[in-house]
């Protein structure tokens, strides 16, 4: 048996909360579109130290010049030639970072709600996500679509494919012949899906799983229509099993034992392969008070509530631990995703990863660069020259503390830097029931 709720910590969790997706729609009005800071011509930002989320080493009092939402040129103070009439932002003793992109969420299928979300996480850095695979109707395409102010950027799966799951969501395509598959993945196709989800998970012996035949069918509609596909797997096996069909990406990683050296050989031999491991609650009590200053304080009480001591939790967090450890340490690309609606819950995610034995800057990487990469999003990620101007001004260096990706002094998307007090003034005036 199953040591906890297969399903991720971030979806029980606020289930529990009914934060979000419970939440009565509210009303984005053109007024607080408007709240938006439009971007200067052209704004040289400088002293920081850099973290420019590719991996290489920071660089100590660091310039970089933003024109129509991209940077134009990265490097250091004194050395980047600054544009007559340009404006100048101070952040010496501050550190910049690419902004956060999580690759596996679970979001709203209503605008002014999944709005409303996209605007929580860019609240907490997170630059763009993606919802894997129960986006039903179209308001996950229209919104893909738009450039919304002080809101995260969207990708979709659309809706993914997975066995029949009695009791469950019925917003992936449940799924029983090879005909039913490739059509599913055809209509996907048809709506232009970021990528194609499939659900390989028995529930504890609850249900009936996807088949080797129908996640071949699957991998193989896809590929034909120059789709990736991602797999929800959690046994050793089944992620074998998906590996040898050619699958692309991992939404878990393996949960039910620790990996071998054949699924460790099968990974390399894939060289695009990612992995986002969304581990699970630690089993740790720990301190939520950095989350005091943005939540009410009856919903704050909530959340640190929840987070408690629990062996059978440590237990579960020990082999996928261990399991994401193996993997970086062999060289297979971890990005960063973490499941359910949480808008903070990148930020625990990260933390979750270093104490799996990750260093800071793997993380920051994984957070960054590797997760705009299983999105497919090509213009994020990293503080280049003619990439999308998203990052994060922190009060402290998080290669030296992960958790001081919680310390945001302003988060910038797309070159315009976001409203939070706007946003969090809303919400603490009930546009948004939490």
């Amino acid at each position: 048996m199953r040591c906890v709720n297969p399903e991720s910590r971030k979806v029980t969790f606020f289930a529990r909360l009914g934060w979000i997706t419970g939440f009565v729609a509210i009303c984005v009005t053109q007024t607080v579109f408007a709240q938006a800071q439009q971007p200067s011509t052209v704004t040289v930002f400088e002293g920081a130290r850099l973290i420019a989320g590719d991996g290489s080493a920071p660089v100590e009092g660091a310039a970089f010049i933003v024109e129509n939402g991209r940077f134009t040129a990265v490097g250091r103070k004194g050395q980047i030639k600054v544009p007559a009439g340009a404006a100048h932002v101070d952040l010496t003793g501050k550190t910049v970072m690419p902004a956060i992109v999580d690759a596996h969420k679970h979001l709203a299928v209503t605008r002014d709600a999944l709005v409303d979300q996209l605007q929580h996480l860019a609240f907490y850095g997170i630059g763009a996500a993606m919802s894997l695979g129960q986006d039903t109707g179209d308001v996950a395409f229209q919104v893909r679509a738009e450039t919304i102010p002080n809101a995260a950027r969207f990708r979709t799966a659309g809706r993914g494919l997975t066995g029949r799951e009695p009791g469950r969501t019925e917003a992936p395509y449940w799924v029983t012949t090879e005909g039913e598959v490739r059509k599913a993945v055809q209509e996907d196709a048809q709506k232009k899906v970021d990528i194609i989800k499939i659900w390989v998970d028995d529930r504890d012996h609850t249900v009936t799983k996807l088949s080797p035949e129908l996640y071949r069918a699957a991998i193989d509609e896809a590929h034909k229509h120059g789709l990736r596909v991602i797999a929800h797997i959690f046994t050793l096996e089944d992620a074998k099993g998906v590996l040898r069909a050619g699958i692309d990406a991992f939404a878990h990683s393996v949960r039910d034992r620790d990996i071998d050296d054949e699924f460790l050989k099968m990974m390399k031999a894939k060289p695009k392969m990612i992995v986002d491991p969304n581990l699970p609650d630690r089993g740790v009590k720990v301190d939520r008070s950095w989350l005091r200053d943005s939540l009410p304080a009856a919903e704050f009480q909530k959340v640190q509530a929840d987070s408690k001591d629990d062996p059978k939790a440590q237990q579960f967090f020990g082999i996928q631990a261990r399991n994401l450890a193996k993997l970086n340490a062999a060289g297979i690309k971890i990005a960063l995703g973490t499941d359910g609606n949480i808008p903070w819950a990148a930020h625990e995610e990260m933390a979750d990863m270093v104490a799996a034995g990750m260093t800071p800057a793997q993380v920051l990487v994984a957070s960054t660069r590797n997760a705009a990469e299983l999105m497919n999003m090509t213009d994020t990620g990293t503080v280049a020259a003619r990439k999308t101007a998203d990052f994060i001004v922190l009060d402290a260096n998080p290669l030296d503390d992960i958790t001081n990706t919680r310390r945001i002094a302003a988060v910038y998307l797309r070159g315009s830097q976001v409203d939070r007090a706007a946003l969090k003034e809303r919400w603490a005036g009930g546009a948004s029931s939490r």
